[in-house]
């Protein structure tokens, strides 16, 4: 009988241990949480200061916050599908400069960022109108094909053409690719400096 007593406190001692933990764990993700939510608030143009409120923070959840800022802040680095979201993502890089200051080795990194994220808006209208000179001929003819069936003039954009879209869509993909490898590499660094 004493074994089996033994045995039983043993796995509500287990039981114990574990659920201590579970609740370790759940604390932790709340502070990342709260660092998200402090990041979105920054990001959306609230009044946060985001060194402050890590310094505010009690010593054993900073990292759990300061992780939580990160992420939310590292995910609004991406390559803009239009110039107008240039400055989400400078945004981002600034707050991440803010919370990790005293690294200068960030200084270089987000240069280097910001420089392949205006590097990939030139280098693509650039290869969008290579594209559009290519598909040029072949709309003349189609143009004149048209007009000899309709006995219309018609002025199609090389967009137009069947097989614009296709490849645009495979040159886009390829562009992606390769920048936003770049990019995932430099925020794959940051996130290691900043929260190790």
């Amino acid at each position: 009988m004493a074994e089996i007593r033994s045995t039983l406190e043993m796995v509500l001692e287990r039981a114990a241990r574990m659920e201590a933990r579970a609740s370790g764990e759940l604390a932790s993700q709340e502070k990342e949480r709260a660092g998200m939510r402090l990041a979105a608030g920054y990001l959306r143009g609230e009044q946060v200061d985001l060194p402050a409120s890590l310094s505010k923070c009690p010593a054993e959840d900073r990292p759990h916050l300061k992780k939580g800022m990160v992420t939310a802040l590292l995910r609004n680095i991406v390559l803009p599908r239009m110039e107008d979201e240039i400055p989400g993502g400078e945004k981002a890089m600034k707050a991440l400069m803010e919370i990790g200051r005293g690294n200068g080795e960030l200084v270089h990194v987000f240069t280097e960022m910001k420089s392949i994220l205006d590097r990939y808006l030139s280098h693509k209208e650039q290869l969008k109108k290579q594209l559009e000179e290519q598909f040029s001929q072949q709309v003349m003819m189609m143009e004149e094909n048209l007009a000899q069936q309709t006995g219309m003039k018609m002025k199609l954009q090389p967009s137009q053409h069947p097989k614009f879209a296709e490849e645009w869509q495979r040159i886009q993909t390829e562009l992606n690719e390769q920048y936003g490898r770049a990019v995932e590499q430099y925020k794959e660094f940051i996130a290691k400096q900043l929260t190790a």
